[in-house]
Formats: C-alpha cells, structure tokens, sequence
C-alpha cells in the first residue's frame, strides 16, 4: 500500500528545465528567451540533463 502511494506521488511530480541554445546554458529555473521542457520522469530528466552536458551547456 505504502508503494502504491509512494508511486502515485511521484506521478505528480513534474520535471522542468529551460535550455537556451543561443547561450548554451540549462537552467532550472524559468529563464527569458529559453525554450521549457517538461518530463514526468526524473530518470529521463537526468538523461536529457546530463545530454546537454555532453555538449558543453553550462548549468544556472
């Protein structure tokens, strides 16, 4: 039962990074001009995080 809820919670949770391409930079937090991604899954967020990182974005 406890896993059940535990699951539901993180269902809910949402994910969010704005990249800039133009600055090469990832963001996590809002930022003017940056393009919004959204992921339900903090393993794909991490993905496509540490993606950017392979292409020398710069984190704030």
């Amino acid at each position: 039962m406890e896993q059940a809820r535990e699951k539901t919670r993180n269902q809910d949770i949402i994910w969010r990074v704005w990249i800039d391409n133009r600055q090469k930079v990832v963001s996590f937090h809002e930022k003017d001009g940056a393009c919004l991604m959204e992921f339900r899954s903090q393993d794909l967020f991490w993905s496509c995080v540490n993606q950017y990182a392979g292409l020398q974005y710069r984190y704030q």
